[in-house]
């Protein structure tokens, strides 16, 4: 007997329905059964059901000799189940990944409840996935298994079959079953949840819901949504035979109104000149199963009103008057935005007919702050404190800036006035559209990141990475700039060539490496403790480039897998290139998503190694002189889609790993930390990390804003204090014992060696 029967139905599906299986096949839980229900499809969708049983005997096939809908496609599923759960997933969905082991740990921690409620998300033909608004439902904190009276809230969820495991004994005891037609799933997911003796949850996204332009039920116009009648009539008709379940009966009142209106609403259900017919059933409707005590909130309340007096008419007018407000506000919006952006436009020029404020340094940073520009800001008010400082950033940003420090709003008349008036303009971003450079003001280019694939100009000859970059702004953004600051020889020889200009480059290092130097071991113990990192763990950040020629990030290790093969030693730091190409599932206790943190720089310090493939990041991470590990199976895919200037391959900072398997066998065999990636580590730095030594941003501040061109010396590689220890307990190669405290420009720079 099977832990799980997955259940698939499939009509007219045949171009999801390989995705589907596949999902199910390649579980990483593998007991299980797939029953493949071929609903009578005119497309292929029976042959690749065979094709799949011929290769995997854990697939039994269900060939039905006429079609019968989804419901009863599903009960020939039922009846040939024999796992101890039911799982029912769509053709043209998929499970995610490990998602059966998710499920059978929870059930195992909740003792084998009578229904598994889990969550989904959405994904839509442009590669986006949108989790379930409502997940705070499926809280998995509080005691279970629980019965639905503790937690009404669960019927706020989508009332769908496949977001639920099903105890079979439970199904076959209770008698549930689906009935044909559409909307089949409102008569038994409502009575499997109110019968239900022991519910659990689990906070994980278990199904991605694919969202098709066209093909669904839910975007085909048809009668046959008219068939919601009949499947609330079930549902009170059930009710009627429970008397014990009498207290559900005014939410269900609620949510069959809520789901009426629905139908009614959405353009593309009932066909043309069936809406009067409709509200007319759904006005019987309400008459029939009204019942008091049902709380509707405000905003509801004119539809339920719509409903229970069939105002088909006064439905029409309403739309009609809306659309000719939308109508008229979008005209009336433009006007006042033109007015904004025309007065705006005036006062910039004014503004600059006044004189420059020589003391005044405005900084603009990609992320709203952080990186570069805010380790030059900070440098400013050390060394150059006469110098008034102010940050371009949108509100959600002020609250993470330095006390003292100005803070305007992007687009504002603030904002405005210091790009006319400021004498110095630092950012790691493109400048303002609209933006004249005066004479007399100096502009301050940082670059983010050592250049590892192309970029700049050399971008013409990759369309898939260029993406419509339009490159003369580019070069008319490059004129405006008058220093550029770069880390390393290889950075300032890409950088002049593919910005070609007139500016000045500054090789002194990188300012949001600084902090590496300055951090001590009790910042690193606290940065730990924020992200969850247990106390003696290996914090292993994880932090591949994007790939900028997908229109969606690929899954390039299994983080869950390679966590459980590494031990409970082994903590995996996952940070996603932009917080909307992580994975939709939630993470577990040995793999923490930080995807969302603002600062890289703080999860560089928190974590023991580094791995990642093409992302510049490794030459930052370098100067902590911390193990970094190499891991991509797509090398050629990336250079020949995005070229690189340095292959990581061919001067690594650490070990190299083609696979998942090699990447796991590195860190189990210790070659992660080895005198082997000691040695290359050091070539590395030696090469790209030349000038980080701590005080880079101070060359820079001194040389542009105090004029002076004798600047602090770099101190050699092999005399720099070590960068601070990460809180695991291991004996790395950067945790030697540290020389003597430096003393330099008066300040004395003291690090816990550990």
């Amino acid at each position: 007997m099977p832990r799980f029967s997955v259940i698939v139905p499939a009509y007219q599906v045949q171009a999801y329905l390989h995705e589907c299986l596949e999902s199910v096949l390649s579980q990483s839980y593998p007991d299980l059964e797939l029953i493949a229900v071929d609903d009578c499809s005119p497309d292929a969708c029976g042959a690749v059901i065979d094709e799949f049983a011929a290769r995997d005997p854990r697939v039994r096939v269900v060939h039905l000799p006429e079609n019968t809908g989804l419901g009863p496609a599903r009960n020939a599923g039922i009846e040939r189940a024999t796992g101890d759960y039911l799982v029912f997933l769509d053709g043209d969905d998929t499970l995610t990944p490990d998602a059966l082991l998710a499920l059978a740990d929870r059930l195992k921690e909740t003792g084998d409840p009578d229904v598994l409620v889990y969550d989904y998300a959405r994904t839509y033909w442009s590669g986006e996935a949108v989790r379930n608004r409502v997940a705070a439902e499926l809280t998995e904190r509080g005691p279970a298994p629980f019965r639905l009276t503790d937690r009404p809230g669960l019927l706020n969820l989508l009332m769908v079959a496949w977001n639920k495991a099903y105890r079979r004994e439970f199904v076959l005891r209770a008698g549930l079953a689906f009935p044909p037609g559409y909307y089949e799933d409102t008569p038994w997911t409502y009575p499997a949840l109110m019968t239900a003796e022991s519910i659990a949850t689990l906070d994980r996204v278990c199904v991605h819901y694919r969202q098709r332009r066209a093909g669904c039920i839910l975007r085909t116009t048809s009668d046959r949504h008219f068939d919601v009648f009949g499947q609330y009539d079930r549902v009170f008709a059930f009710l009627d035979g429970r008397p014990d379940l009498e207290r559900w009966r005014p939410v269900l009142f609620r949510r069959m109104v809520d789901h009426l209106v629905t139908v009614y609403t959405r353009r593309d259900r009932l066909p043309r000149g069936s809406r009067a017919a409709f509200l007319r059933r759904a006005r019987a409707q309400y008459r029939r199963h009204r019942t008091p005590g049902a709380p509707v909130p405000a905003r509801a309340r004119v539809h339920h009103a719509l409903v229970r007096f069939g105002l088909h008419r006064t439905y029409r007018a309403l739309r009609r008057a809306a659309a000719l407000y939308r109508g008229t506000a979008r005209l009336t919006g433009r006007l006042p935005g033109a007015l904004r952006h025309a007065v705006l436009r005036g006062h910039y020029r004014l503004q600059r007919m006044l004189p420059l404020r020589a003391d005044h340094a405005l900084f603009t940073a990609r992320a709203g702050r952080g990186g570069d520009p805010a380790a030059l800001e900070s440098a400013v008010r050390e060394f150059a404190p006469h110098v008034r400082t102010a940050w371009v950033a949108g509100p959600e940003h002020h609250h993470t800036l330095a006390p003292g420090t100005r803070r305007l709003v992007p687009g504002t008349a603030a904002h405005w006035s210091a790009l006319a008036r400021s004498a110095y303009l630092v950012t790691d971003t493109e400048t303002e559209p609209g933006l004249v450079k005066r004479r007399g003001q100096t502009l301050v280019r940082v670059q983010r990141g050592t250049p590892v694939g192309h970029v700049g100009l050399d971008l013409q000859e990759r369309p898939a990475v260029a993406r419509g970059t339009d490159f003369r702004r580019l070069l008319r953004e490059v004129d405006q700039w008058d220093y550029v600051v770069s880390a390393d020889r290889h950075s300032t020889l890409t950088w002049e060539r593919v910005h070609p200009g007139s500016y000045t480059t500054l090789e002194y290092g990188r300012p949001r490496a600084d902090r590496f130097h300055t951090a001590t071991g009790a910042d690193v113990a606290a940065l730990r403790e924020s992200l969850g990192v247990p106390k003696g763990a290996v914090a292993i950040l994880y932090a591949p480039a994007r790939r900028d020629y997908l229109r969606t990030q690929p899954r390039l290790l299994d983080l869950e897998r390679v966590a459980r093969r590494l031990g409970p030693r082994f903590v995996v730091l996952s940070r996603a290139h932009h917080p909307h190409d992580g994975p939709a599932e939630a993470a577990s206790d040995r793999v923490l998503d930080v995807s969302g943190h603002p600062d890289v720089a703080a999860l560089c310090l928190a974590s023991d190694v580094l791995v990642t493939d093409f992302s510049p990041l490794m030459c930052d991470y370098a100067v902590l002189n911390r193990p970094v590990v190499l891991h991509a199976d797509d090398w050629e895919a990336y250079e020949a889609a995005r070229g690189l200037y340095v292959d990581p391959r061919c001067l690594p900072p650490g070990a190299v790993a083609g696979s998942e398997d090699e990447l796991i066998d590195i860190f189990a065999s210790g070659h992660w930390c080895g005198a082997r990636s000691a040695r290359l580590r050091a070539a590395f730095r030696d090469r790209f990390c030349p000038h980080d030594d701590g005080r880079a941003a101070e060359r820079v501040v001194r040389r542009v804003l105090l004029g002076e061109t004798e600047l602090p010396p770099v101190v050699p590689l092999d005399e720099r204090l070590p960068a601070p220890p990460a809180a695991a307990a291991i004996d790395l190669p950067s945790l030697a014992p540290p020389p003597p405290p430096r003393r330099s420009a008066g300040l004395l720079t003291v690090t816990d060696g550990g």
